[in-house]
C-alpha cells in the first residue's frame, strides 16, 4: 500500500468520477485507474462499485476510508513540518516586547533561538503593551509579549499566558527604605515623588488606577520616561518608581519593596493575530519559548515571577 494509491483513492471517493479526480491529482487517467486497481489487487477487495458508470464506496471502500484520510494527513503534515524545518536556514522573525522582557528572560530566550536557527533574521521592537498591540495589529510584528488584559475588545488577537510577575516599589539604594516594613501599601504612595513611565507603558495605567482607586493623586516628580530612563531616575535619586519585578536583575543601584494591599500582579502573554497564520519561524519560536520557560528554575525565576507557560508544543 503505497502513499499516493490513497491519495488517488481519496481522489476518487471524493469526486465519484475517475476522470475527475485524475484531474484533481494531475495525473492521467489511465495511471490513476491503474492504481486504484493494484491497491484493490493488494488489499484483496474491490473499493468502489463502478455500476452504469455510477462510483460508489463498497463496504470495503467505507472501511479504508477514515483509515486513507488519516494517513494521508499525517503524511502532509509530516511533509510540511520537515519544509518548515528546512526553510529555517533563513527567514525572518519580528518579535515585540515590553522593555522589562528585553531586558531580562526574553534576551537569554532569544539568544538560544539565535544559537539553534543562527540564519533567521532577528527584528524586535521594544515598546510598552499598548504600542506592541497596535504594531501587531498593523501587521509590523510576527508575535508580541503583551499585557493582559487586553485594553480593547477587539477579537483579533490570540493570546496565551506565559509569566505572572508582582509589581514592585524601587528606590534608590544608596537612600533610606520609603517604609520600615517588608511590604508597601499602596496608600503609602500617597504624597511621595513618583518617577513615571511615559503613556503606553501598562506599568504607568496600573500605578495610576491604584492609586485613584485608594482615593489620591500621585505626585510626578519625573514624567514620560522609558523603561530605562526610569531606573535611572529612580538611582539618581528622583523618586520611588513602581516598575515589574524582573528588572531589579543586575541593577544593585536599586532596592525592591513589594506591594500588598492590594498586590499588583501582571500577566504576560504572547500574542498573534487571529486571522494570519504565523510563519515557520514564529511558530519555532513559540517551541523554543515554551521549552525555554518550562525548563526555569526557582532561583532564575525568582519570588516575584511565577512561569505559567500554557504553549502547546
Amino acid at each position: 500500500m503505497q502513499f499516493q494509491q490513497l491519495a488517488y483513492f481519496l481522489a476518487v471517493a471524493e469526486t465519484r468520477h475517475f476522470t475527475r479526480a485524475a484531474e484533481l491529482s494531475r495525473v492521467a487517467q489511465p495511471s490513476l485507474s491503474k492504481q486504484i486497481r493494484n491497491l484493490e489487487e493488494e488489499l484483496g477487495a474491490s473499493l468502489f462499485s463502478r455500476a452504469r458508470g455510477n462510483i460508489t464506496l463498497t463496504p470495503a471502500g467505507e472501511a479504508l476510508l477514515p483509515l486513507a484520510q488519516r494517513i494521508v494527513t499525517d503524511m502532509e503534515t509530516a511533509r510540511r513540518e520537515v519544509q518548515e524545518l528546512a526553510g529555517m536556514r533563513r527567514g525572518r522573525l519580528r518579535l515585540g516586547a515590553t522593555p522589562s522582557l528585553c531586558a531580562g528572560l526574553i534576551a537569554e530566550a532569544l539568544a538560544g533561538y539565535h544559537d539553534r536557527f543562527p540564519g533567521i533574521e532577528l527584528q524586535v521592537e521594544e515598546s510598552g503593551s499598548r504600542d506592541l498591540i497596535r504594531a501587531l495589529g498593523h501587521g509590523e510584528l510576527d508575535l508580541a509579549l503583551i499585557i493582559l488584559p487586553l485594553q480593547s475588545s477587539d477579537p483579533a488577537f490570540v493570546t496565551t499566558p506565559i509569566l505572572r510577575e508582582n509589581l514592585v516599589v524601587v528606590h534608590a539604594a544608596g537612600d533610606a527604605p520609603p517604609t520600615d516594613r517588608a511590604t508597601m501599601r499602596i496608600t503609602d504612595l500617597r504624597d511621595r515623588p513618583l518617577v513615571m513611565f511615559r503613556h503606553g507603558y501598562d506599568v504607568r495605567e496600573a500605578t495610576l488606577y491604584a492609586c485613584r482607586s485608594a482615593g489620591f493623586e500621585p505626585r510626578l516628580a519625573v514624567e514620560g520616561g522609558e523603561m530605562d530612563a526610569v531606573l535611572r531616575f529612580v538611582e539618581a535619586g528622583l523618586g520611588i518608581a513602581v516598575v515589574p519585578s524582573m528588572v531589579l536583575k543586575n541593577r544593585p543601584g536599586l532596592r525592591g519593596i513589594p506591594l500588598s494591599q492590594p498586590r499588583l500582579l501582571r500577566t504576560i502573554a504572547l500574542a498573534h493575530r487571529k486571522d494570519v497564520d504565523p510563519s515557520h519561524t514564529a511558530k519555532a519560536f513559540r517551541r523554543h519559548l515554551m521549552a525555554y520557560l518550562t525548563q526555569l528554575t526557582r532561583e532564575e525565576v525568582g519570588e516575584d515571577l511565577e512561569v505559567i507557560a500554557a504553549l502547546r508544543p
